[in-house]
C-alpha cells in the first residue's frame, strides 16, 4: 500500500532492502561498528522509527538517499521490507538532501562533510553563495570548511580518529606541509585544545619566521668609525710585527671599500739584499 505524502513527488512505502542500492557518493564514508550494533539492537527491540529516504533508478529499484546505517541494520536483521520515503528528484538534489540530512544528525566526520559539500559545487556546479544559503552559514564558514581538504588522508584518518575539530584541522593547514605530521603528533599525544593548538601552531610559525629571517647590522657613522679604526689598529699591529702590510681606503659613490695589502714572503731561491755597514 502507497500513500502519499505532501507533494506528489514524494511518497511513502515499505520496500525490499535488496531492492535499495547504496548511493556511492553517500557522504558518509566512516561507519562506527560499535554505533552501528546499537542501532541494530535499537531497531530490533523498537522497529525503524524514522524512514529512509530513496529515489528510483529508473530500473525498478531505488537508490538510497539517506539512511545507509539504518539499511545496514534492516539487512543484519534480516527485515524484509524498510520503511521509506521516496523522493522522484534529479541526482543533484538527490546529493544534497543526503548532505543536509547527515548534517542536521551530526553524523558526518568534518572531512566527509567538506567533501559532500566540495561535491556539490564541483560536480553539480552549485554557486557558493547558494550552497551556503542551503546550508544556513555565512560564505566564509564555508570556505574555512572546504580548506580542511587540503590535508592528505593519512592526517584526515588521524584527525577523525583523535576526535579532532574541524578548528584543530584548520590550524594544522596553517604548517608548511613538511611539518604537519609531527604537529599532529605532539597535538595528539598532548591532548591540546583548540587554543592550545592554535598557540602551539602560532610558536611553531613564529619559530620558523625567525629563522628565515636574515641577520641585519645597524650601521651608522659612528659604527663605521669604529670599524676603521679597528682595522687600522690591526694593521699597525702587523707592521709591528715584521709584517711589510698597509691599508688603503676607496671612497665610492655608493660604497666605501677597504683593502689591506699584505706583502709575500721571499722565497728561498730569491737573492736578498746586501746589507752594506759603513764605518
Amino acid at each position: 500500500m502507497t500513500k502519499l505524502i505532501g507533494k506528489d513527488s514524494v511518497r511513502f512505502t515499505l520496500i525490499k532492502p535488496c531492492d535499495i542500492d547504496p548511493d556511492c557518493n553517500q557522504p558518509r564514508k566512516y561507519f562506527d561498528e560499535y554505533e552501528l550494533s546499537l542501532l541494530t539492537d535499537s531497531i530490533k527491540q523498537n522497529g525503524i522509527i524514522q524512514p529512509l529516504s530513496v529515489r528510483p533508478n529508473g530500473e525498478g529499484k531505488y537508490i538510497l538517499i539517506a539512511g545507509e546505517r539504518r539499511l545496514r541494520a534492516a539487512i543484519s536483521l534480516g527485515l524484509k521490507k524498510v520503511p521509506c520515503i521516496i523522493h522522484r528528484t534529479d541526482e543533484k538534489t538527490a546529493a544534497y538532501y543526503s548532505i543536509i540530512e547527515n548534517l542536521q544528525r551530526t553524523d558526518l566526520t568534518v572531512f566527509e562533510e567538506a567533501e559532500g559539500i566540495s561535491r556539490l559545487i564541483k560536480e553539480y556546479g552549485m554557486p557558493y553563495s547558494e550552497v551556503a544559503e542551503k546550508l544556513g552559514i555565512a560564505q566564509s564558514t564555508l570556505s574555512n570548511k572546504l580548506r580542511i581538504l587540503r590535508l592528505d588522508n593519512t592526517l584526515r584518518e588521524r584527525i577523525t580518529a583523535a576526535a579532532l575539530s574541524e578548528r584543530h584541522a584548520r590550524a594544522l593547514i596553517r604548517l608548511p606541509e613538511e611539518k604537519r605530521k609531527s604537529a599532529l603528533d605532539k597535538i595528539i599525544a598532548e591532548g591540546y585544545t583548540i587554543r592550545e593548538c592554535e598557540k602551539y601552531i602560532d610558536s611553531l610559525l613564529n619559530e620558523s619566521e625567525k629563522a628565515e629571517q636574515p641577520v641585519r647590522l645597524k650601521t651608522s657613522i659612528g659604527d663605521l668609525r669604529i670599524f676603521s679604526n679597528s682595522l687600522s689598529r690591526l694593521v699597525d699591529t702587523m707592521v709591528s710585527c715584521g709584517i711589510n702590510a698597509k691599508q688603503e681606503r676607496i671612497d665610492g659613490k655608493d660604497y666605501i671599500e677597504y683593502r689591506v695589502k699584505i706583502r709575500k714572503a721571499p722565497r728561498e731561491d730569491e737573492a736578498k739584499p746586501v746589507q752594506l755597514t759603513l764605518c
